[in-house]
């Protein structure tokens, strides 16, 4: 007899899993957020949108990567949904725009409602962490199609900036300071280049390297930072012209982006120490720096292009948020280009 169970689909443990998450879940939960008994969608009060003059709303969505076959590989489930609100809900912040809710989407070869509620546990922590609320995602079990023990997530997030208060490259100006906020490590760029060395180096997950001082997969699973809330507090309490998430491309690719058409932005390599995680994989990888520039953030996870004088005042309120800042280089006449100075 044919069955949907004998066909590998286990609604009981999908069930199991939706109640393990919603404590987890409640933890991102923002005032607008309404209940819907049904649980087909999630519901945002849209009211709390006219103490604006005019709301743009912002979206954004993506996945995590390959860097989910490394949790999957080292056995860790519980950070790599912060990875997914960061790479989703930090790039609405790059507009100006305050992140106000997300929805994640996990397909899996078969439903084990522990580890379902560990990946969701980590969305809603991120969503935390960014201001945001959780208010609804997907499971869906593809026996067949994706291994036992294997399973992709993916998001997609909403926030809302006030149109005259959008930033981005037209605000941008001669003489603006370009301002490096530190990355948490690799975030969740480059992993297939990752995965590539491990491989061909024959480096093992559980190895601790001195460099490091800790297994090598802790190291490649930290979570990516959220710099949602820093963002935003930065451009609320100084000018801020624009921000560039840096993400896949590195700082001159990202960068790039966030420039008007007659300006450069000339960065200072000497101006910071790349983390010791990618001379690990530069080492072992043999990696070329043009490799490692375009691939990777090398420390840097999110820049901000703000006035000249104010840049120590926005590094020292940064780092009253945690968030090391430094002065990464400076905005002169070019051609819409980043690039490092010769």
């Amino acid at each position: 007899m044919s069955t949907y169970e004998a066909a590998g689909v286990d609604i009981e443990a999908g069930e199991r899993a939706v109640e393990l998450m919603k404590s987890k879940v409640a933890r991102s939960r923002r005032p607008e957020v309404v209940d819907d008994a049904s649980g087909f969608a999630g519901l945002f009060d849209a009211s709390a949108l006219l103490r604006y003059r005019r709301p743009l709303l912002a979206t954004s969505t993506d996945g995590v990567g390959t860097k989910v076959m490394l949790a999957q590989q080292y056995g860790k489930h519980d950070t790599i949904g912060i990875d997914l609100v960061g790479m989703v809900l930090d790039d609405l912040v790059v507009c100006g725009a305050e992140p106000l809710f997300m929805t994640d989407y996990i397909a899996c070869g078969k439903v084990v409602p522990e580890r379902i509620a560990e990946i969701v546990g980590g969305v809603a922590e991120g969503c935390r962490l960014a201001g945001a609320a959780l208010v609804g995602g997907e499971t869906a079990e593809h026996p067949g199609a994706m291994g036992a023990d294997e399973y992709d997530l993916a998001g997609a997030g909403t926030g809302v900036v006030e149109a005259e208060a959008m930033l981005g490259a037209s605000r941008v100006q001669e003489g603006d300071a370009v301002l490096a906020l530190a990355s948490s490590g690799i975030h969740s760029n480059g992993y297939s280049l990752v995965r590539h060395v491990l491989k061909s180096a024959g480096l093992s997950l559980d190895a601790v390297l001195p460099e490091l001082g800790r297994p090598l997969g802790e190291e490649l699973l930290e979570p990516t930072r959220i710099y949602s809330l820093d963002c935003l507090a930065l451009a609320r309490e100084l000018e801020v012209h624009a921000y560039a998430h840096i993400t896949g491309g590195g700082l001159e690719g990202n960068l790039s982006r966030s420039l008007p058409p007659h300006l450069d932005a000339v960065l200072a390599r000497g101006s910071w120490t790349a983390p010791a995680v990618f001379e690990v994989l530069a080492g072992h990888g043999r990696i070329e720096q043009k490799d490692l520039d375009r691939t990777f953030n090398l420390g840097v996870g999110m820049a901000a292009i703000v006035p000249a004088d104010v840049a120590d005042a926005a590094i020292r309120l940064l780092a009253g948020r945690d968030v090391p800042a430094w002065v990464l280089g400076e905005v002169v006449p070019g051609s819409g280009q980043a690039r490092y100075a010769r």
